[in-house]
Parts: C-alpha cells; structure tokens; sequence
C-alpha cells in the first residue's frame, strides 16, 4: 500500500510523481494500473501544490527590520487561492 499523501514531505511526493509521470509515459501499464497511477498523481501534485503554497506563505512573512535583523509579520489576505 502506497504512503499515505498527506504525511509526505513536498520532496517524497515529487519524487514519486516523477516516477508515475515516467511509467505513464512509458506506456507499458495496464489501463486499470494507469488510471489509478494517474489518480494518484493527481493527489500527489495537489499535495505538492499545496506545500508550495506553505512555504510561499511563510517567505512571505519574513521582513527585514530597520536594525538589519529579520522577523515575521502577518500576511494580509490578498484574496487569491494559495496566496
């Protein structure tokens, strides 16, 4: 049984997706196994999309302040989905 998506790392399900990317380009699956590689592709693309959009988040926050150091702050909602 595949890892579950949610508990992976943004660089475990790439990596993974690359793989399924791979074998589908292949075309040596059977249309069941491609279907759910593609299926599980998919999930593992929305997963990755949505660590990016974390760590977006996060930069985001990092200011520099007037003494040189660095600091978070809030972000302002800009009313854009993973932004």
């Amino acid at each position: 049984m595949p890892d579950p998506i949610d508990a992976m790392s943004f660089e475990d399900a790439l990596s993974e997706l690359e793989r399924i990317v791979r074998g589908l380009e292949g075309g040596q699956m059977k249309l069941e196994d491609a279907i759910s590689a593609y299926e599980r592709g998919a999930a593992l693309r929305r997963h990755c999309d949505a660590k990016l959009g974390e760590a977006e988040m996060r930069v985001r926050a990092i200011v520099q302040n007037d003494d040189g150091s660095t600091g978070t702050e809030p972000l302002a909602d800009t009313g854009e989905p993973g932004r």
